[in-house]
């Protein structure tokens, strides 16, 4: 089969080569920015990173205790965005995530009603405990994921962009709360899945957090400059053969398809859509750029696959019932997905 090679229209311009140097600079200072209060989860960071240039969404999973607030907060500050924190409770209610209209009033003495606006008017939103909430009100941010805009008293209100959410799911106390339906789950970009940190992580992080505050960080860059810098993601050049390979992929997840080895059908019940691929295209870019790569390479797709693919491969009752788990799946798949041009 000939070379796969890239087209006129996918090589980067002199601007954008050092637009890819300027990124992948900016992203070692916030690594070590960062580093000055997040004990470990480099992985977290970079995944983190790839999320918020690819104009993605995450799913954070992990323990309580694992600095997830602290770490999206401080990712926020170093950005310069607007952070907000919604805690999801069973009695939370679409509005109090929107806003909603409240009778004020005006200047001329008159009574009207002025729309104040919720906590996801914000470019950073950290949704602990999404699955806590009852699914109206889940749908209520998902259609803010999705849109980039929220419904509210008859009336739409874009959001400010960049416009990034991130959800945590404890793995525990998993009674009385409301899942996250399938169709739901394949909104985010990425699950993102914490453990916890080595013990010398751990008293590390005894050391740094008994003291004095946790210092503040310095503001490296601006909303501006972040959605030039997603812009400029999305011009990343893809060989042909790293879309086939994407596409390849994804399609062995599907247990009713062709492509779906034999030892996978059992194990599992449904796999990822094309949403799958697009979200590997665009995460790989990502990768890329913060690497400082001027192209998409076959290893930027491996790295962001279990991620991207992990959280959107529905397991059946027999891997379950063998302790086999999405995340294995994916990880065979990837060791064994040709990668033949």
């Amino acid at each position: 089969m000939p070379e796969s090679v890239a087209l006129p229209e996918m090589k980067l311009s002199e601007n954008d080569v050092q637009a890819i140097d300027d990124l992948r600079d900016l992203y070692g200072r916030l690594r070590t920015e960062l580093g000055r209060v997040i004990v470990g989860q480099e992985e977290t960071i970079e995944r983190l990173s790839i999320c918020l240039f690819a104009r993605g969404h995450a799913l954070l999973m992990g323990v309580p205790g694992l600095a997830k607030t602290l770490l999206v907060s401080k990712l926020a500050e170093t950005m310069s965005l607007k952070f907000s924190r919604i805690q999801f409770t069973p009695d939370l209610m679409p509005m109090d995530i929107t806003g909603t209209d409240i009778l004020q009033d005006s200047e001329h003495g008159r009574r009207e009603f002025q729309f104040v606006h919720g906590p996801v008017f914000a470019n950073m939103v950290l949704a602990d405990e999404i699955n806590r909430a009852p699914p109206k009100t889940q749908a209520a941010m998902l259609e803010a994921m999705q849109e980039h805009k929220v419904t509210a008293v008859g009336k739409t209100f874009p959001l400010e962009q960049p416009f990034l959410v991130l959800a945590t799911q404890n793995p525990v106390e998993q009674e009385g709360t409301y899942p996250l339906p399938e169709a739901q789950l394949d909104r985010f970009m990425f699950l993102i899945e914490l453990d916890y940190p080595s013990e010398a992580e751990e008293v590390k992080i005894a050391r740094t957090t008994t003291g004095d505050a946790l210092p503040e960080l310095e503001h490296l860059v601006h909303a501006a400059e972040i959605i030039a810098h997603q812009n400029l993601v999305r011009r990343v050049p893809v060989p042909d053969h790293i879309y086939t390979y994407a596409a390849r992929l994804v399609r062995q997840t599907r247990p009713a398809g062709d492509s779906a080895p034999e030892w996978l059908k059992p194990l599992v019940a449904w796999g990822a859509g094309p949403r799958a691929v697009q979200n590997l295209i665009l995460a790989a870019k990502a990768r890329a750029a913060l690497m400082g790569s001027y192209m998409v390479r076959l290893e930027d797709i491996q790295e962001v696959a279990a991620p991207v693919l992990t959280h959107r491969v529905i397991t059946t009752f027999a891997a379950q019932a063998e302790g086999i788990s999405a995340k294995e799946i994916v990880r065979r798949l990837i060791e064994e997905t040709s990668t033949d041009e």
